[in-house]
């Protein structure tokens, strides 16, 4: 199993234990994590028979004046844009996601706010067999999961976990 990491975060893949498939021909992504793990199983030509997308980073339903403040707020105070980051993802859970910090950097995070699911990539991957599974909290206080399950559903498999935020815990 191939896993990408989450904004900011890295070795987080334990954190989905309770879902992961952790098979040779599998491929895996968390938040930002899914937007590189959609464009690694689209390059790749290997066998891939599942991908799992977890909370994926879906902000294009979000209007420009919202993701110029995100980047504002990052570049004026990174470390308090980074703690509250860290602590909504975690939500509703005790986690603590600061065992998972990496830093990352503006580009990084520009990258998923920018970032315009492909349905062309997507069918595309569809029709190569590839089996493809969102997973979705209920409770997510980083993206509209009505607005992920709605985007996805034509194209996936979707698990919506009650009592779970972002990074599916409850």
């Amino acid at each position: 199993m191939k896993f990408f990491s989450g904004f900011c975060l890295e070795n987080e893949s334990e954190l989905f234990d309770e879902f992961l498939d952790r098979s040779d021909y599998s491929v895996a992504g968390f938040s930002l994590g899914v937007i590189k793990a959609l464009e690694f199983v689209n390059e790749c030509e290997n066998r891939v028979d599942k991908l799992q997308l977890f909370s994926p980073a879906f902000f294009q339903d979000k209007d420009e004046k919202y993701k110029r403040v995100q980047l504002l707020h990052f570049r004026k105070d990174e470390k308090s844009y980074i703690e509250n980051f860290l602590k909504n993802i975690a939500y509703p859970s005790t986690v603590d996601m600061k065992n998972y910090y990496k830093k990352d950097t503006i580009d990084e995070l520009k990258k998923l706010l920018e970032y315009r699911y492909d349905i062309d990539m997507l069918n595309s991957i569809i029709k190569r067999g590839i089996k493809i599974e969102v997973y979705i909290g209920v409770d997510d206080k980083i993206v509209d999961h009505k607005k992920v399950e709605d985007f996805f559903k034509q194209f996936a498999t979707i698990y919506i976990l009650k009592n779970r935020g972002h990074t599916i815990n409850g």
